[in-house]
């Protein structure tokens, strides 16, 4: 009896450690739970910020070429707002292929006997092509009489490839496919490094977007350049949405070439705006797997794509000009002056940008909005081409009707192709995101692939996380091969690989020396805070508006508000759909955090912490400096086209003009006295004219507690920056 009382103590005694054990380990279960999906809220959001700054420049700059294409189909010849655009819609030169060619000329360009880099002869070797990637990372730069010499042979390489390349595997073959580069040299080389050059047993298709936001553009396409002469069979490009000139002044490009290459960058940039409209637009593998760059549509037709003149979209954001031929015979290119004294001659509203469009269009309106002003009015044009006289007359109404509305669908199909995304949802709508190309679902791939007689899409276009995302029931891969895009740690890179199976072998990596120079804990929450900082930028831009917000929410204009009044009145301005109230303590420190009052917010003292670096600002109207601020890259975009001369320098009237530009743009008033202080703040040595990386630099916004500078990618700091913040206690 003794025993079995004393084994009954032990049971329970036993019994109560199992629930203690077990209560400790649901409780444990519970916190861990609570902690992946706190850590994947902050993912989301932090992936959210990142993407939605970044798709709102692509809305902003496709708005502004919008804008840009109005005032020439409107504005007269002569006019100076006129005058300072007119450059970069001339896409149809009227020249021939030998002209072009004796003015990108290379031969009376002398390499100095200093030049340390990498000498080219022609035909390239493969031991020549190896070189230039050594020495691209050894830093080291190819001269301009051998770049020109390359994107020469380029050009004319790509002027005897078709739409649409169809290649195929074998046994002993595998291809390898790559997604955006966005200039990000160290990615490619680790691509190299994993994978190997290419080679005749290596074949490599690279999928667009091979330029701007990283550094070392140019080198990416020197070589991918030099391996497409040495290996024409097995190397193969696609064009993207960034390999259009248009795009390039807003996201670095041409500020790279114009910067490497100040002598002959013009040349080469005029080359490259060639070379882009020459790049095939999509790759049939086996005749089922289609890789293209952006996505499809609903009206995508791969017959359309093959027979279009690829060539005559420098830019993809516009329908290219027709020519008509003038009494002497000669083509006359309607984005062109053929003189003022003929009326015929005269420049004509386009279809896409009809004259029945105010300047009050502008501001909500996708690239779509116009465009489907087209079906309206073509009928219209065609009857007013009727009635001129000459060569636009009657006699040629019926081809030229037909030619306008081809010419329209195969623009639509070009820009779909290039800037579309995909969606969960069955349909296809406009991409407004992007306000470019479309969203499409799975019922419109699904139709697409039946009737191609197609398997899988493979696209690129958007960063992934994890470097690829399978959607659309498997049949629609997304690649993106530009590793850390928006900052160290945020996302991986991939490439894919296809055999004769046709089934996607996907390699992941990321290429960066600076996560190995971090700490664990620096490492940790470091997206999270370069996001942080570049939402606290947009909504220091976005003051004017947070503060009349506040107020309506302030009953006693206190200059307080709680924090869900904050919390709501920030997102019914920003529209970003972020979990404002859990980022408070990230986007709200110092004074005005007071949590001693009611946990409420300072708002004035909250928009005192965000600074302004750049003396002097203070006499300049704060209206104007929010205003540059909150569109500084559309600015600077203007600036890039009114230096026409690419000199870095813009004269004081031009860059009145700008803001004049600016001014009607943005529907507001800008008075002459108050850019006459914004420019005499800038032009400090008083020489007349306006530095633009100076007056840029000078009027940024700046994060006194965490400002990262912008290095390799959009949004990256450097390891020193990091340690610096070390100790700082907000973070």
């Amino acid at each position: 009896m003794g025993c079995g009382v004393s084994k009954s103590n032990q049971f329970h005694k036993n019994s109560g450690k199992a629930v203690i054990t077990i209560k400790s380990a649901v409780l444990i279960q519970r916190w861990y739970r609570q902690f992946v999906a706190r850590k994947e809220m902050r993912r989301r959001y932090t992936w959210h910020i990142f993407q939605s700054i970044e798709y709102s420049g692509e809305q902003a700059q496709i708005k502004l070429y919008n804008f840009l294409g109005y005032l020439m189909d409107n504005f007269t010849p002569a006019s100076n707002e006129r005058n300072l655009i007119s450059h970069i819609f001339r896409e149809n030169e009227v020249c021939r292929d030998a002209e072009w060619e004796r003015y990108f000329c290379y031969k009376n360009i002398e390499v100095p006997d200093l030049y340390s880099g990498p000498h080219l002869t022609f035909p390239l070797t493969v031991e020549q092509a190896v070189g230039l990637v050594e020495a691209f990372r050894n830093k080291k730069q190819l001269h301009s009489r051998y770049v020109l010499q390359l994107l020469l042979e380029t050009w004319k390489q790509l002027r005897l490839l078709p739409n649409i390349n169809r290649i195929s595997t074998c046994h002993s073959k595998e291809i390898t496919i790559c997604g955006d580069l966005h200039g990000q040299l160290e990615d490619l080389l680790l691509i190299f490094y994993k994978n190997d050059m290419p080679s005749l047993e290596k074949p490599y298709l690279f999928n667009g977007d091979f330029v701007d936001r990283g550094k070392d553009s140019i080198e990416i396409l020197i070589i991918l350049f030099s391996f497409l002469l040495v290996y024409p069979s097995e190397v193969y490009l696609n064009r993207g949405n960034h390999e259009d000139h248009i795009v390039n002044l807003r996201y670095g490009f041409t500020k790279e070439v114009l910067s490497k290459y100040r002598m002959h960058g013009k040349r080469i940039l005029k080359l490259l705006q060639k070379i882009f409209s020459w790049l095939p637009l999509a790759t049939v593998i086996d005749q089922k797997v289609l890789v293209i760059h952006g996505g499809i549509s609903n009206t995508t037709d791969l017959s359309v794509l093959a027979r279009v003149d690829r060539h005559n979209y420098n830019s993809a954001l516009r329908p290219p000009k027709k020519r008509h031929q003038n009494v002497a015979g000669k083509s006359i290119d309607s984005d062109e002056e053929a003189g003022s004294t003929n009326k015929v001659f005269q420049r004509r509203p386009s279809l896409t940008f009809p004259r029945t469009l105010t300047k009050d269009c502008f501001q909500n309106r996708s690239l779509q909005d116009f465009s489907d002003r087209l079906r309206a009015n073509t009928v219209e044009e065609v009857e007013i081409h009727k009635r001129l006289p000459g060569p636009l007359g009657p006699e040629n109404d019926t081809s030229q009707s037909c030619e306008s509305i081809s010419s329209e669908d195969e623009w639509r199909q070009i820009l779909d192709l290039l800037w579309s995304d995909p969606m969960a949802q069955d349909g296809c709508v406009p991409n407004e995101v992007r306000g470019g190309g479309c969203y499409w679902g799975p019922d419109v791939t699904e139709d697409f692939l039946n009737r191609h007689n197609l398997q899988l899409i493979i696209r690129s276009h958007e960063c992934k996380q994890e470097g690829y995302e399978f959607c659309h029931n498997r049949k629609v891969l997304t690649l993106f091969s530009a590793s850390n895009y928006y900052d160290v740690g945020s996302n991986r890179g991939a490439y894919v690989k296809l055999g004769p199976d046709l089934v996607p072998y996907l390699v992941q990596y990321q290429a960066s020396s600076m996560i190995r120079e971090l700490s664990v804990r620096q490492s940790a929450g470091r997206s999270e805070r370069s996001a942080n900082k570049v939402l606290r930028e947009q909504l220091f831009a976005h003051k004017s508006d947070l503060i009349c917000a506040f107020k309506k929410l302030d009953s006693g204009n206190k200059g307080r508000v709680s924090l869900a009044n904050w919390a709501s009145a920030v997102e019914s301005v920003m529209r970003l759909g972020l979990p404002w109230r859990i980022m408070r303590s990230q986007l709200v420190t110092g004074r005005s955090a007071d949590s001693s009052i009611d946990s409420s917010i300072d708002y004035y003292e909250w928009f005192n912490e965000l600074a302004i670096k750049g003396a002097n600002a203070d006499h300049i109207d704060q209206s104007l400096l929010e205003t540059l601020y909150r569109h500084r890259s559309t600015l600077e975009t203007i600036f890039r086209i009114v230096d026409t001369d690419n000199s870095g320098f813009i004269t004081m009237e031009d860059f009145r003009q700008t803001w004049k530009l600016l001014s009607v743009y943005l529907k507001m008033e800008i008075t002459e006295e108050a850019i006459s202080d914004l420019a005499v703040t800038i032009d400090s040595n008083q020489d007349g004219s306006i530095d633009i990386e100076e007056f840029m630099e000078a009027f940024r916004l700046t994060d006194k507690k965490s400002r990262l500078e912008r290095g390799r990618s959009m949004f990256m700091g450097t390891a020193s920056d990091l340690t610096k913040l070390e100790g700082d206690p907000n973070i």
